[in-house]
């Protein structure tokens, strides 16, 4: 606020005079005092912020190690830096695996659409070729539709006899589990880093399993192809073998990491319950996905070549080669509706990596029960989480079924269910 003080002023009137008087002006301007102090400001805690960087960058960015005042900090303060750059770099190449799965999944899931669709064309045509030379109406076969019919039932055969040993369907269903493992892996890498401390054993487990990856589901197709017909059944395996440990100290107590005997017993009698029934099953339908596999596999070619045998020799004395011609790509196109259309080999495919999944987790739990040291295994209220939301079931139900199938080891003429509730 201004005050404006103003004395002994005097003003003359006269125009031909200056003024006598002097006249004194003061004035006097009070504002208020302004002090500058310390400049406060909040306090920005250094885990906060390491949580921040982590988000912006969506968890791809090396972790930012920091050490709290108090002594504590993240897990990976004192993970080795080489160590946390080798997992990233592993991180990199299962992205782009990822990928390479994915894309040329897409493009094998073509060539089954595309070359089932042409061989279909070829056959039907060729029977309609057949059917249109022995009808002439001169009495005498066409000679240009008779060759014609000739020719696209013999590169109908070569084309099918390709497409049955590839199987573009079975490389389709191979490359979609490979891009869904890598994805998995992927995702335990970050919770690896996010999370954990890592260590070179986590290094080169993850290299392991990566390699195993490549080698269950590989890219190429000459020379390193899965078979397609093998004389017996077996689950796929995408996980590196190890030496199974054998159960020592049973009659020991077992305490500590969320382990006790009641949850091992409970384990156990998963692992009874998955071989049994899930993973038994599936190797059964396998078996049955393989005979009718091998069965339309042989059966198509043979048929369009009988075609072809049949539009060879017609116009001669026997009618037999007239409904050879026509009815034999009729059937053929049946058979390769039902084979490729249906996706036998997919089916084939599924079923194996189903039981798979299910030899997994038998080591998985059999791994984690035969470790004597409880502080080996992972954590035990954990793992019985995960084993019960990877077969589609609640703790509580998880546990009934442990009891079931205590149950029936007791009572034989119960029935059993299986394990799994997804599938």
């Amino acid at each position: 606020m201004a005050s404006l003080q103003v004395s002994g002023m005097a003003v003359s009137g006269s125009s031909s005079s200056c003024c006598s008087h002097k006249s004194l002006v003061r004035a006097t301007i009070n504002g208020p005092k302004i002090r500058i102090g310390p400049l406060s400001l909040p306090r920005l805690s250094s885990k906060d912020f390491i949580e921040e960087l982590s988000i912006r960058s969506g968890g791809y960015g090396i972790p930012i190690t920091t050490q709290m005042e108090n002594g504590s900090g993240p897990k990976n303060s004192s993970s080795d830096p080489v160590v946390v750059a080798k997992l990233y770099a592993i991180m990199e190449a299962v992205a782009d695996r990822i990928e390479m799965h994915k894309n040329i999944g897409e493009q094998r899931d073509n060539w089954n659409h595309l070359l089932l669709s042409s061989i279909h064309a070829m056959t039907l045509t060729a029977a309609t070729m057949c059917g249109l030379a022995a009808a002439s109406a001169s009495g005498e076969p066409l000679a240009g539709l008779k060759v014609s019919s000739t020719i696209l039932y013999l590169a109908a055969t070569g084309m099918l006899a390709i497409m049955n040993k590839i199987q573009p369907s079975q490389l389709a269903e191979e490359q979609r589990n490979a891009a869904r493992l890598f994805k998995q892996l992927h995702g335990q890498i970050q919770t690896l880093l996010s999370v954990g401390s890592p260590t070179v054993s986590d290094v080169n487990e993850a290299t392991e399993n990566v390699l195993a990856l490549d080698k269950a589901y590989p890219l190429p197709l000459l020379g390193a192809m899965l078979e397609r017909y093998p004389s017996s059944v077996e689950p796929a395996v995408w996980w590196p073998q190890q030496g199974r440990k054998q159960a020592k100290g049973l009659g020991k107590k077992i305490e500590g990491n969320g382990w006790n005997r009641e949850l091992e017993d409970e384990m156990r009698e998963i692992v009874g319950v998955l071989k049994r029934k899930d993973k038994a099953d599936y190797l059964r339908l396998s078996e049955k996905a393989l005979k009718a596999h091998k069965v339309l596999a042989f059966s198509g070619p043979l048929l369009t070549g009988l075609g072809a045998l049949g539009s060879a020799f017609v116009g001669a004395t026997n009618p037999w080669a007239v409904i050879l011609g026509v009815a034999g790509g009729a059937l053929a196109s049946v058979v390769n509706a039902v084979e490729h259309g249906g996706q036998v080999g997919m089916i084939f495919e599924m079923y194996r990596s189903n039981a798979g999944f299910f030899k997994l987790m038998e080591e998985s739990i059999e791994s984690n029960i035969n470790e004597t040291n409880v502080w080996g295994r992972e954590n035990g209220q954990v793992y019985e989480m995960k084993v019960a939301l990877q077969l589609g079931r609640s703790l509580s139900d998880l546990r009934n079924l442990a009891a079931s199938s205590c149950l029936r080891n007791i009572e034989e003429d119960t029935e059993e269910e299986f394990g799994s509730k997804l599938f």
